[in-house]
């Protein structure tokens, strides 16, 4: 019997390359509001910790900010809205999915994007192959806490001990290791290698297939 039956994917940066829609939806936020429009190479490293934390990052004086809370909104609806317009699946994770679920491992999406836009995208590109898929929401910690996780193998029928974590940020790294499973850290995504490397991603990766050299 192999160790690892359930594998526990990221969203952003690791399954979807969502980086330009991100950056186009907080830009019609700071254009609304006469904020400085910011850079892609920002915003991708404002992402990772939910919608709150890069709007907060994103407009002049974060919170302490008298618009925020109407940036944020505006920025959830306008993404709902315009999520699938740039946004592409990384090359080789087709691919990969389908051969985790013709051998039978139990698959889940776990992501700090809003809850409605996780799942609404994951019907789009994955829900052939993927049937869990748990984001950020009031009533539920957002990673690094192992909420989410726990929710999923929950969800899935799985252990921990059972379970390989994927995924591209230091948030990744954090949040496999406070629900204590295997942590793979993905190059591809919104986070350079050495960051992987210094949070202690237990294996780091290059391209998909060599994920299924690892479970395998």
């Amino acid at each position: 019997m192999k160790k690892y039956d359930t594998v526990i994917f990221d969203m952003d940066g690791t399954l979807l390359d969502t980086i330009e829609d991100l950056a186009d939806s907080v830009n019609y936020v700071m254009s609304m509001y006469g904020f400085p429009c910011r850079e892609i190479s920002e915003v991708r490293s404002f992402v990772g910790n939910g919608v709150g934390r890069l709007m907060e990052l994103s407009i002049p004086d974060g919170l302490n900010n008298p618009m925020y809370e109407k940036c944020l909104a505006d920025f959830r609806d306008y993404y709902s809205a315009n999520m699938q317009r740039k946004t592409c699946v990384y090359k080789g994770i087709t691919e990969l999915l389908e051969e985790l679920s013709k051998k039978g491992f139990k698959l889940a999406i776990v992501s700090n994007k809003f809850n409605e836009a996780v799942k609404g995208l994951n019907e789009v590109y994955f829900g052939k192959y993927i049937k869990v898929a748990v984001g950020e929401s009031d009533n539920i910690r957002r990673k690094p806490a192992p909420d989410t996780v726990f929710k999923a193998l929950e969800e899935l029928g799985s252990t921990a001990d059972r379970a390989v974590y994927v995924g591209d940020s230091e948030v990744d790294v954090q949040t496999a290791r406070n629900s204590g499973v295997l942590c793979v850290g993905v190059t591809w995504g919104f986070r350079d290698r050495e960051v992987l490397e210094r949070e202690g991603a237990d294996y780091i990766i290059d391209s998909p297939q060599e994920l299924l050299k690892i479970i395998n």
